[in-house]
């Protein structure tokens, strides 16, 4: 099953193209991750994936629903989705369990929601699997970061969602937190049972075991995707970066280095 077919996707913006020309199939059951420097159109893309924006051009087709033919609202609790501006769009004071359970009820802040006890049962597993069931009485805002990036991932999985969408997940952690973070990860990405996932990111670092494809962009332009060893070679993600360098895994995990020799006087 194709979950989303992008053909010929272009995000133009006042007179400034975005993303230029994009055709992708993201297959049931595939792990991707998008990698690009600041401004390559990586979090455009994830936009149009997540039903928040119609392309300018070209068609999008998202869960067998096209975009422009589909009630978004009825296609967007399909997709989990955890990004910057939606956390700034949880509420400080709210705790962290209803921060995850809200998301069963399509709102970002509690009101006079009553909970059903299936919902508070799976936000609870949830938070057991994201390790974070022990600041479930905690407010949102007491939160560390690496704290608030696990909520809103148990969060953006609490619909069940068919496609998962990650917007840099780890950014912003220190070392510590962001290898805690990348190793869960990597074990919603190795179970068969998870959504559909596409992860953003600018390094390689955070790129978690279970990831199968990846997707290389430059200046709102695809370089090359397909499988994840094709697709991370030095050649192809030295040109995506503009700068020289050389790729290596090592038990599954990533890493770029740059073979850039500075001269001294």
């Amino acid at each position: 099953m194709t979950v989303a077919q992008l053909e010929d996707v272009s995000i133009i913006r006042s007179g400034v193209t975005l993303l230029s020309a994009i055709t992708l199939s993201i297959a049931e059951n595939q792990r991707w991750v998008i990698l690009g420097a600041n401004g390559a159109g990586k979090t455009t893309l994830l936009q149009v994936l997540a039903a928040q924006i119609h392309p300018s051009r070209g068609r999008a087709t998202l869960l067998g629903e096209r975009l422009g033919a589909v009630d978004v609202f009825e296609l967007r609790p399909r997709i989990g989705v955890s990004s910057a501006a939606l956390a700034d769009r949880l509420p400080k004071g709210e705790s962290v369990a209803d921060v995850v359970i809200s998301a069963a009820y399509g709102v970002t802040g509690r009101w006079r929601e009553h909970y059903a006890e299936t919902d508070r049962s799976r936000a609870r597993q949830l938070m057991w699997q994201l390790r974070v069931e022990h600041l479930a009485d905690r407010t949102f805002g007491t939160l560390s970061e690496g704290e608030r990036k696990r909520v809103q991932i148990a969060r953006a999985l609490m619909t069940d969602p068919e496609m998962l969408l990650l917007d840099e997940p780890a950014a912003g952690l220190d070392l510590s937190g962001r290898e805690a973070l990348v190793g869960t990860l990597g074990e919603i990405c190795l179970n068969p049972t998870a959504p559909t996932t596409v992860l953003v990111t600018h390094h390689l670092e955070e790129i978690p075991l279970g990831i199968t494809h990846a997707l290389l962009l430059k200046q709102g332009r695809m370089v090359a995707a397909g499988p994840l060893a094709r697709t991370l070679s030095s050649e192809l993600v030295s040109y995506t970066f503009d700068l020289p360098l050389e790729i290596s895994t090592i038990d599954g995990r990533w890493s770029a280095r740059t073979t850039y020799r500075p001269r001294f006087s």
